[in-house]
């Protein structure tokens, strides 16, 4: 399969790729008219210390701007790759603006064995990707290991 036709025959598409590398990757995917991209990044600065974008936009939204015929959700990027393989039932937070694609993310999310947690519009990934960094911080920086995920509990 040439690199230009890597989304040819996806319904879904995972941009597993740094954040500086999602769009130009995305572009060589091939046609994503129609397509979920799912970006699962963190926009972190170089030094991996804080994010590199935030307040006025996300990474989520950007690609979107790379990739405008897609429909982009944010999901799985406050969770580590290593909760992915475990047993216990983190929850994952997915944002978009399609309910076509938040529901194909959803079900996708809870096929995994994870909570889907619907988290609004594209714009609140400006939320999602500093709880990212957070669980970044707690996993490295505050010695928590890898094996963590926030998570969103009632209290009654």
């Amino acid at each position: 399969m040439k690199q230009n036709e890597i989304a040819r025959d996806a319904d879904v598409v995972i941009v597993a790729t740094r954040y500086g590398a999602a769009a130009d990757a995305l572009r060589d995917a091939g046609d994503l008219t129609g397509k979920t991209v799912i970006d699962i990044s963190n926009p972190l600065t170089a030094d991996m210390s804080a994010l590199s974008v935030g307040f006025t936009t996300s990474a989520a939204e950007e690609i979107q701007k790379a990739v405008p015929k897609a429909k982009v959700v944010k999901a799985f990027n406050t969770i580590f790759a290593q909760v992915l393989g475990g047993s216990g039932r983190a929850q994952v937070f997915y944002a978009g603006d399609d309910a076509g694609a938040k529901n194909a993310v959803k079900a996708l999310i809870e096929s995994a064995g994870f909570e889907a947690v619907d988290a609004g519009p594209l714009s609140n990934a400006r939320h999602l990707e500093p709880l990212g960094m957070l669980n970044i911080y707690m996993g490295y920086v505050a010695g928590r290991g890898t094996g963590v995920a926030p998570g969103w509990s009632t209290v009654a």
